[in-house]
C-alpha cells in the first residue's frame, strides 16, 4: 500500500536541539538577532510537533469515519482523503505565505525570525483546526 503521509513527513523539521548553539542564549529573553532567530525556529519546531501529534489523532478518526460510513450513493472522496488533500494544500499555503511574510526583510538578518514566527503562528492555528474536526465524543 502507498503511504499517503510520506509527502507530509518530508516537511517535518528536525527535532528540537538539546541546547542552544551558544550557552549564553536564553529564549526567555533573547538579545542578539541570531539568538532571536534560533529561538523562533525552536518555537516553530514545537508548534510543528504539536500539529503532527494532532494530525495523527485526527487522521485516525477520519479513517474510522470512513470505515463507519455506509453509502452507496455518495461517491465523493472519503473523510481521510479529504483531510489529506486539505493538509497538503495548507502546508503549501503556510510555507509560501510565511516566506512572503519574511520577504519584507529579504536577505536581512530578521528574515528567519519573521518567517519562523509566521510558521509557528499558522501552525498553531492549524492544530486548533485539526482538533475542531474531531467530534467531542472522541
Amino acid at each position: 500500500m502507498i503511504d499517503l503521509l510520506a509527502p507530509l513527513l518530508v516537511l517535518t523539521p528536525p527535532p528540537l536541539a538539546e541546547a542552544p548553539p551558544s550557552p549564553e542564549w536564553n529564549c526567555d529573553d533573547p538579545q542578539a538577532q541570531q539568538e532571536m532567530n534560533w529561538c523562533a525556529g525552536q518555537d516553530y519546531a514545537r508548534a510543528d510537533a504539536e500539529m503532527n501529534a494532532q494530525w495523527t489523532f485526527t487522521a485516525a478518526r477520519m479513517k474510522q469515519s470512513d470505515a463507519d460510513w455506509e453509502s452507496d450513493w455518495d461517491e465523493r472522496p472519503g473523510f481521510f482523503a479529504t483531510l489529506l488533500e486539505a493538509q497538503r494544500a495548507w502546508l503549501v499555503y503556510r510555507d509560501a505565505h510565511c516566506r512572503s511574510d519574511g520577504y519584507q526583510f529579504r536577505s536581512g538578518s530578521m528574515e528567519p525570525l519573521i518567517t519562523a514566527g509566521c510558521m509557528a503562528e499558522l501552525t498553531r492555528e492549524r492544530t486548533a483546526q485539526l482538533k475542531a474536526l474531531i467530534p467531542e465524543e472522541y
